[in-house]
This record gives structure tokens, sequence and C-alpha cells, in this order.
């Protein structure tokens, strides 16, 4: 069977292609959040490369489903499955986070074609995602809208805001997807501020919760596939920051780190 006709195999390549080329990016820019980036990864390939509907040549084509990457820090994931999914060219990877490159250390869409709208600051995606959404209610139209959240943004006030609206409005359009590796910046989520239970709390705003394993290719595709019901559907997925990497897995100080050579090379080495 080629990889055009399993779509889990072409999924599982192109992740594979996205950590390699990210940590290169983030290695030679001596900037970057690998730990995020390889947790977000196998969730990124399997919607752009396996649910979404979208044309990288006409980017802002009306009946696209929409993603909006609300941890706009994990730019080597997000930069990367633009680039796969045919939106530039590999060579403007080169640039991330250069002087005057359009891959700055978080989206623009007003530089970068298939970024939906600027994130960075967290806790703006997923009203930003509640907002299509409601739009595409109103009109009646046919596109899905997703969202990826960090946990560690799930302290922001603000997602709790439209998690309250979207399941008041059965957004069943609306699909977000939880990054959940326990880490952020410097702790683990749960001794910053504690998010469990966090399916009863999704549940109790009136959403469908499911939980799958963030690295499974094939159980990603069943969930982010399934057709929409009549209220929003959140994805916790259980992912490792640093996932692919053994001595990057599970470590928070790899929530902004970078490689040296030795680790650098290392890491080549673990992703084949």
């Amino acid at each position: 069977m080629t990889l055009q006709n399993d779509p889990v195999a072409r999924i599982k390549e192109k992740a594979l292609w996205m950590r390699r080329r990210a940590f290169k990016m983030v290695y030679d820019a001596q900037l970057g959040h690998p730990g995020g980036d390889f947790s977000a990864i196998d969730i990124m390939a399997t919607i752009y490369f396996g649910v979404l509907s979208f044309d990288p040549a006409r980017p802002d084509w009306a009946e696209r489903d929409r993603f909006i990457m609300s941890k706009g820090h994990a730019t080597g994931a997000l930069y990367t499955v633009l680039c796969a999914a045919g939106y530039f060219p590999e060579d403007w990877l080169d640039t991330y986070m250069q002087p005057r490159s359009m891959l700055n250390g978080h989206p623009n869409r007003n530089y970068l074609p298939g970024v939906e709208t600027n994130t960075g600051p967290l806790g703006h995606g997923l009203p930003v995602a509640t907002g299509i959404a409601i739009a595409g209610q109103i009109t009646n139209a046919g596109f899905r809208t997703f969202v990826l959240t960090g946990d560690g943004e799930m302290q922001e006030g603000s997602n709790w805001e439209a998690a309250m609206t979207a399941g008041n409005r059965n957004l069943g359009n609306l699909t977000w997807i939880v990054d959940r590796n326990r880490l952020q910046q410097g702790a683990g989520t749960e001794e910053t501020n504690g998010l469990e239970p966090l399916d009863k709390k999704f549940a109790a705003f009136g959403w469908d919760v499911v939980m799958v394993d963030g690295h499974d290719h094939a159980a990603l595709l069943k969930v982010l596939g399934a057709v929409p019901g009549e209220k929003p559907r959140a994805i916790i997925a259980n992912t490792v920051k640093g996932k692919g990497v053994s001595f990057m897995e599970n470590k928070a100080n790899w929530h902004h780190g970078v490689p040296n050579a030795d680790q650098f090379a290392a890491a080549m080495k673990e992703l084949v």
C-alpha cells in the first residue's frame, strides 16, 4: 500500500519531517519553543493531512475549514505544517525569526498565507475561533473551525468565557483540541494552577468531550474526522512535551530551550 492510500502512514511521514525541520529551524535561529512544537506536531499533521478542507492556492477560499493555532509560540509546528501543506516554499523556513522574516516568533496573518489570525498572547485563539464558528452558524456555512490551545493556556479566563458561549450556542461546527502535555513554562500545570478534572469542566460548559492519545495518528484521525454533532467538541489530547527526543521529553526547560551542536546531532539521530 502506498503512502497516498494509507492516510495514517502519510500523516506519520509528515509528522516526522515536521519534527526534523522544526528542530533545525530552532537550532539555526537559536530561538523557539521546541518542547511545545513536538507535543503538538502529531495533532497538526493529522488535522492538515487527514481532516481539514483547504486550498493553499486560495488561502482566502470562503468554504475552507479554519484552523486557529492559539498556542502561538509553537510556530515551529505551525510553519512546518503550512509549508508541507503547500502554502509557501521550504526555503522560507530558513528565514525563521530572522530580521524582516515573514516567519515571526508569533504568527502574523498579514505576513504569511494560511495563518487565520495573529496569536501569541495566550487565551485569544478560542475566543476568535468561537466567533468564526458563530458566523458560520448564522450564515449556514459548511466549514468547520478547529482551534488548538495549550493546557497552561486554560488558566486564562477568556477561554472559559468562550467555552460558555460556544456551549450555550450549540456550536457543533467548532472543535477545540487541548495539547495536554501537563507542562508550561517553568513547571507543571497542576502545581501552577490545577486544571483537573478538565473533562468534567468542559462537559459542564455544554461540550461533547473526548480524550485521546495525542501521538496516536489513527486515534487522532478518528476523533478529529468524526461527523460534527449538535454540541461543540472538546478533544483533550494527552501528549508529551518534547515527544520524539528522549532528552527533551517531559522536561519543562525545553519549553523554550534551544539545542547546542551536540544536542542537535543527538536529536536528529533519534528522529528517524
